[in-house]
C-alpha cells in the first residue's frame, strides 16, 4: 500500500448544501457550531489529521445554502467518488456535500469567485411547519409589481452602503454590480432572486427587507432610489430575518 505521506497532495473543490437553522453560520466559531467546524471535524476523521477548509464566503446564523463552495488540500489514494461517499457517511443530515472534484492547485473558492446568486423566500400569511423554517411569513398583502419596480431601481452598478449592516469608518469598497434582482410570486410564496459580483454584509437581507416594505406600501420606488443615492442607511431599510435566505450558486470564470 502506498504511503499516504508520499502521495501527491490534491486541491479539492467541493459544493455543499446545508440547513442553517441549527448552526451559528458558516465560519468557524468557538464552540464548534458553525458549518465549517462540522465539515472540518469530518475531514479530520477521514484523513486522520486536522485540515482547514476555505469557503467562498460567510453566511450568517440561520441562513441556508444550496450551493456553498469550499476547497481544501489533501492526499487521497482513491477517486473523488469515494471521498464523496466518505462525506455522506459521516455528516449530519442537515449538511450534504453534493460534489467533490480535483481543482487546479491555484484554485481558491473565495478569491476566484466572480459572482453569487441568492434567493430570499417570503410566505404570504402563516406558513406550515415545513415551510416556516425556510421563509419569512408576512401577514400583509404585498404588491409584487411595486416590489419589482423598486428592484429595477436597485439593479445595476451602485454604491450599496445604504443596504449593508457595515459599521464604523468607510474602509470597505461598497460598490457592487447587482446583475439581477427579480421578484416573482407563485401561490403564497414570493421569491426574490439577487445575483451580483459580490455582496456586502447582510446586503441581500436588507434588499429583501426594503422590497417587502415597498410591497406593503410603506416605501415607494422613488424613495428607494433616494436611499440608494444617499449612501446612508436608515430605519426604513429593515433587515429581513435569516431563515428565508439561501445561497444558491457561486460563479467562477467569465
Amino acid at each position: 500500500m502506498k504511503d499516504p505521506a508520499a502521495m501527491e497532495v490534491t486541491r479539492w473543490k467541493c459544493v455543499c448544501a446545508y440547513d442553517g437553522g441549527d448552526f451559528a453560520g458558516w465560519q468557524s466559531q468557538a464552540g464548534g457550531r458553525a458549518v465549517q467546524d462540522v465539515i472540518e471535524t469530518r475531514i479530520a476523521e477521514i484523513f486522520g489529521k486536522p485540515i482547514r477548509i476555505h469557503g467562498s464566503g460567510r453566511t450568517d446564523a440561520g441562513v441556508h445554502a444550496l450551493g456553498q463552495v469550499f476547497h481544501f488540500d489533501a492526499a487521497w489514494r482513491h477517486g473523488p467518488e469515494k471521498l464523496l461517499a466518505a462525506f455522506r457517511i459521516g455528516l449530519p443530515r442537515t449538511i450534504q456535500v453534493k460534489s467533490v472534484r480535483p481543482a487546479k492547485p491555484d484554485f481558491h473558492s473565495r478569491f476566484q469567485a466572480t459572482g453569487k446568486r441568492y434567493e430570499y423566500r417570503v410566505h404570504l400569511g402563516d406558513a406550515d411547519p415545513f415551510t416556516r423554517p425556510y421563509s419569512w411569513p408576512v401577514f400583509r398583502p404585498l404588491d409584487v409589481e411595486a416590489m419589482q419596480a423598486a428592484a429595477d431601481v436597485l439593479r445595476g452598478k451602485h454604491d450599496f452602503r445604504a443596504f449593508t449592516a457595515l459599521n464604523g469608518p468607510e474602509r470597505e469598497d461598497t460598490v457592487r454590480e447587482l446583475r439581477a434582482l427579480s421578484v416573482t410570486r407563485r401561490g403564497r410564496m414570493i421569491r426574490i432572486v439577487a445575483e451580483a459580483d459580490g455582496f456586502l454584509y447582510k446586503m441581500v437581507r436588507s434588499l429583501a427587507g426594503v422590497l417587502v416594505s415597498v410591497g406593503e406600501g410603506k416605501v415607494s420606488a422613488e424613495q428607494v432610489r433616494g436611499i440608494l443615492q444617499s449612501r446612508q442607511r436608515t430605519a426604513v431599510v429593515q433587515t429581513a430575518p435569516p431563515q428565508g435566505l439561501f445561497l444558491v450558486k457561486v460563479f467562477y470564470g467569465k
